[in-house]
Formats: C-alpha cells, sequence, structure tokens
C-alpha cells in the first residue's frame, strides 16, 4: 500500500474536530502511555499530532508516521509547537520509511485497529526498533463481554465500521497480535473509554519489548 492511497477526508475531518473534546477522558491515559519515555521515538499513525503535548522532555526525537494528507498537514503544525523534536514523515505500517534499528521505542496510539495487516504492521515495527527496543500501546479492542464481542465482529465483516471509521477495526486482538508478532509483553491492563456498551470502548493500554 502506498501512502498516496490512504485518503480518508470525511472522517479525518471529523476526528480532528472532535478528538480534543475527548481529551479529558483520554488526556491522561496518553500521558501513561508515554510516561518516562527516552531516546528516538518512532510513532506510527500520528494521526493530527495530538499525542506531541504528552512527550516528556527526556525524549531526543519523535519521528511521526502519517499517510492521511489532512491529518499530515495537522500533525506538521502541531510539530511545529511541540515541546520535543518532532519530525513528521509520509509512509505506511507496511513499509516504515526508516533503515533497521532506527528507534529506541515505538508508539501505538489508536492505529493498529486502521492497519490493513497487523501482523505486517508490527513486524516493521520490530524491524526498525533496536533490539531489545520497547513497544508502548494503547488501543480499542475486541471486548471479553461475548455479547459486545459479537456486535463488533459484525460491525467489521459487514463493512459497516471500517468504512465509516477510516478503516477502523473494533473486533481486533491486538495485545494476542503483539505477542504473536514476537514482542515479550511486560505489562498490560484494560479499561473502558466512554458506555461499557460501546462497540469502541474496550481498550488496553501497555508495553511490550522486542524479542
Amino acid at each position: 500500500m502506498s501512502a498516496a492511497s490512504v485518503r480518508h477526508p470525511i472522517f479525518a475531518r471529523v476526528f480532528d474536530r472532535f478528538c480534543g473534546a475527548l481529551e479529558k477522558e483520554i488526556g491522561p491515559h496518553r500521558d501513561e502511555l508515554l510516561a518516562r519515555l527516552g531516546g528516538r521515538v518512532v510513532e506510527l499513525g500520528a494521526g493530527n499530532g495530538i499525542n506531541f503535548g504528552h512527550y516528556p522532555g527526556t525524549v531526543d526525537e519523535v519521528v511521526a508516521i502519517e499517510p492521511e494528507p489532512y491529518l499530515q498537514t495537522k500533525a506538521r503544525a502541531a510539530a511545529a509547537s511541540a515541546p520535543i523534536d518532532v519530525t513528521v514523515l509520509d509512509g505506511t505500517a507496511d513499509a516504515l520509511p526508516l533503515p533497521d534499528d532506527a528507534a529506541d521505542v515505538a508508539v501505538t496510539c489508536l492505529v493498529l485497529c486502521t492497519v490493513p495487516d497487523q501482523a505486517r504492521a508490527l513486524a516493521e515495527l520490530r524491524r526498525v526498533l533496536k533490539p531489545g527496543g520497547e513497544l508502548r500501546f494503547l488501543e480499542h479492542v475486541r471486548s471479553q463481554r461475548p455479547r459486545l464481542a459479537r456486535v463488533q465482529r459484525r460491525l467489521d465483516s459487514s463493512g459497516i465500521w471500517p468504512r465509516l471509521g477510516g478503516g477502523c477495526h473494533c473486533a481486533r486482538d491486538t495485545a494476542a497480535a503483539i505477542a504473536a508478532a514476537g514482542f515479550e509483553i511486560e505489562r498490560v491492563r484494560s479499561f473502558d473509554v466512554g458506555p461499557s456498551w460501546g462497540h469502541t470502548s474496550p481498550h488496553v493500554l501497555g508495553a511490550a519489548r522486542a524479542q
């Protein structure tokens, strides 16, 4: 997939307009996601750059990958005023525009639901991470509640939610995919965002280590 093919103009504008309203609930989780990071960080699917203000000053550089044109423009604007050094690159999860062993840490935040192939995206993150590098992740995932999980699977298989959500899939077991990709999960916790019955309510936040 080329970066030029990733275009979700309506979703991108809706996301940009309303994501700030969710910061009261999501912001503390972003702080936890990025706490105590250092070195060079690659952030996959940076969106409009909303994470940039949450990075600690101990980070040397963030290389932010974002293929969607509207969100990429917003991310570049956010990078200009970020408290840390941020470089925004055009690229996709299945072909990161970085050499091997280029980063100390990889960050995914509400993006592994949208990549076409999770295994390939995670393999790319392992490639660009230095040996023993850390993956931090904050993702919405398939529910542990059978009834809600069935609803999520139907929304995905029908194509309804992926079309509305900019390619998002709400029924993915992302923590299991991370482990299957050769990362050792060091910590993970589950929580809900919004109403517990919502199809994108179940989330996980954690850290894993490239093996």
